[in-house]
């Protein structure tokens, strides 16, 4: 008999492995599909997101424990082992549980005749990954190597080396802090809700039962119980799903003195919204308006759907970096750009395996190119935010100097003040949020006024 929930999650391995797909995107029609709500839909989330967070690590145990070698073992079984696996070394699922499931799983993976040894294949790798709880398999797999080596951090800590190096370069004399900034990576993360001033008062947010207060945001609460959608506040948009880290840096920039602000401010690079929505409340209750910005059609009806009804703000289908405002210049500019998003990788699990070095060069030059036309188009006395979900020297500090090399009409200051709930975000003048010292996104914030 099929088992929902674990079926659900190995779907959903299949579909990131094969489509390509966004597990945040893909889980929640798979979920529909097998018709899972409450507990079964916990128990899969966590089963097939704590799997992709932990691939690197349960492929690291499991490979000791096949007589062949483990790249041939067909792409379907690896993904029922490392199931497995999960259950076995970081939920609270007995043994004869984890691995009877996993057999039922196996039997069901392509032709039948091939279903009995499928399931004794499976059966006899999980049980030898059953003789050992995760402490045993750590000091069996790190050896004589010291805990500050990248190759065993990447492996224990399931994270691509490349990843690993860039982390511990971004935290400077602190690097101390890797290990429990890669744990902190790995941990799942609660939903973070915002209240969307104008359209909701953070206190009747906070009010729900199902809810309690944020840590840092005066807007936010911390979903712990349910689903973001099953609250009526969600999905009538008087509030969203927003990390407190992306909810400060919008506040920053809505905080910073303007000289004879005249209310026009700007997102350029606004999709899916979340970020927009909240400008978009914040500079209504001035008396100004937003002008959004999305290259993809798809997202800026997203974009526009996220504004309070009746806003004068405005959305604009087009690429940033070619000023489709026209000649309009702006009080407050927000450069929130793409980027490897390797400071959400606790909400976006399968993405660490995704990324590579190649990319940090082609967002690169979009990230210099987005930053001098949000410049551009600020008037003098306006401010600029340049905000990533990346802490990577190469999308942040270095982007920001880059564009500031011979440009004398512009001057970074400090961005700490403007972000009074948080201490311990760096020596400025830029703020860098870690999950492990703040419990956010580690979201990078940098804020330059046009002279």
């Amino acid at each position: 008999m099929t088992d929902r929930p674990r079926a659900a999650a190995l779907e959903l391995l299949r579909a990131v492995r094969e489509d390509d797909a966004y597990a945040n995107l893909a889980l929640p029609q798979i979920l529909h599909g097998y018709g899972l709500s409450g507990r079964d839909a916990a128990f899969a989330t966590e089963l097939a997101y704590g799997t992709l967070r932990g691939q690197g690590w349960y492929d690291a145990v499991l490979a000791t424990c096949v007589t062949r070698p483990y790249d041939r073992v067909e792409p379907g079984l690896k993904d029922v082992l490392r199931l497995g696996a999960h259950q076995l070394l970081s939920m609270r699922v007995p043994d004869h549980a984890a691995v009877d499931s996993s057999c039922v799983l196996a039997r069901e993976l392509g032709a039948k005749p091939g279903a009995a040894s499928r399931a004794g294949f499976v059966n006899a790798v999980l049980r030898q990954v059953a003789a050992l709880d995760i402490e045993g398999w750590a000091a069996r797999l790190q050896a004589d190597r010291p805990d500050t080596d990248v190759e065993w951090l990447s492996t224990r800590w399931s994270h691509p080396a490349w990843i690993v190096r860039a982390l511990r370069d971004a935290l400077g004399p602190r690097r101390d802090e890797l290990a429990d900034l890669l744990q902190a990576d790995n941990a799942a993360a609660r939903p973070s809700l915002v209240a969307r001033p104008g359209r909701m008062d953070p206190d009747e947010l906070r009010s729900l039962p199902e809810v309690e207060p944020g840590r840092w945001s005066p807007l936010a609460a911390t979903l712990v119980d349910g689903t973001p959608d099953a609250l009526a506040c969600v999905r009538d948009g008087r509030a969203g799903v927003q990390d407190e880290g992306s909810q400060l840096v919008a506040l920053a920039l809505s905080r910073a003195d303007v000289v004879d602000d005249s209310g026009l401010w700007l997102d350029a690079c606004a999709g899916p919204g979340g970020k927009a929505a909240l400008l978009d409340g914040l500079a209504v209750a001035r008396g100004g308006h937003l002008v959004a910005v999305e290259q993809h059609p798809h997202r800026a009806d997203l974009v526009a759907r996220s504004f309070a009804a009746g806003s004068p703000s405005e959305v604009i289908t087009g690429d940033a970096r070619h000023a489709p405002w026209g000649d309009r210049v702006f009080d407050r500019v927000l450069v929130d750009a793409p980027c490897t998003g390797l400071g959400a990788l606790r909400r976006r699990p399968e993405s660490r395996w995704r990324r590579t070095t190649a990319d940090l060069a082609a967002l690169g030059a979009v990230q210099r190119d987005l930053l001098r036309a949000g410049l551009d188009a600020t008037r003098p006395g306006g401010v600029v935010a340049y905000v990533t979900c990346s802490p990577h020297l190469a999308e942040t500090d270095l982007v920001v100097s880059d564009v500031l090399r011979g440009r004398d009409d512009v001057v970074q200051e400090d961005a700490r003040v403007l972000v009074p709930e948080l201490a311990d975000v760096g020596d400025g003048p830029a703020v860098q949020m870690w999950p492990h010292r703040h419990g956010t996104d580690a979201m990078y914030l940098a804020l330059l006024r046009r002279l």
